[in-house]
């Protein structure tokens, strides 16, 4: 997920102009994806997540011109996430009872859970992202062999390395990616996605 979107202005504030295709863009690279997992994830086909992600998208572009980011009535990502419900109970209507989805009988605190637990793989992948841009490659094959399973012995024994580097190296890229999740929902809690 590209990190691209300013923050000055903020992401939010700029997508209220129409016009801003630039801004767009960048919300549509930022959240299209969430969307889509979103919609995968509580069992749409691709296709029906695709129409689910643009007609959020046209939702978002006519409702945004008004909204006005307020922390005390709620977080961008409640707004974001109703949205998308809403997208998905108007995609079942229009197409009828969808065989593989009845979000008509799923409890609103399931479908919350599914977009939280959703947002958070959302933020994951975007902060792994940025990581990959930035990180050394040799660190980064490390990292990948520890998330794939490999213990800190064998990616020692692969890399020509102590264990000690294995493990000092797992923990900065852990404490980087904390850190960019920190950073980028910081960023979406005072409106400067």
């Amino acid at each position: 997920m590209p990190t691209d979107a300013s923050t000055h202005p903020s992401l939010l504030r700029r997508v209220r102009d129409a016009h801003d295709h630039a801004a767009w863009r960048a919300f549509d690279r930022r959240y299209g994806p969430l969307i889509l997992a979103f919609g995968r994830r509580i069992g749409l086909q691709v296709a029906d997540a695709e129409d689910v992600r643009q007609a959020v998208m046209m939702n978002l572009a006519r409702t945004l011109p008004g909204f006005r980011y307020d922390p005390a009535h709620g977080r961008f990502r409640t707004y974001l996430g109703r949205a998308v419900v809403h997208a998905v109970a108007e995609l079942r209507r229009r197409h009828g009872r969808l065989r593989t989805l009845d979000v008509d009988h799923a409890a609103p605190e399931t479908l919350d859970a599914s977009w939280q637990d959703e947002w958070v793989r959302h933020h994951c992948r975007a902060a792994l992202h940025t990581l990959r841009d930035e990180a050394d490659p040799v660190h980064l094959a490390m990292f990948d062999a520890m998330l794939n399973g490999r213990s800190t012995a064998t990616i020692a024994a692969m890399f020509e390395v102590s264990p000690a580097v294995v493990r000092k190296t797992r923990q900065r890229l852990r404490d980087r990616l904390r850190a960019i999740i920190a950073r980028q929902i910081r960023a979406e809690e005072t409106g400067d996605a």
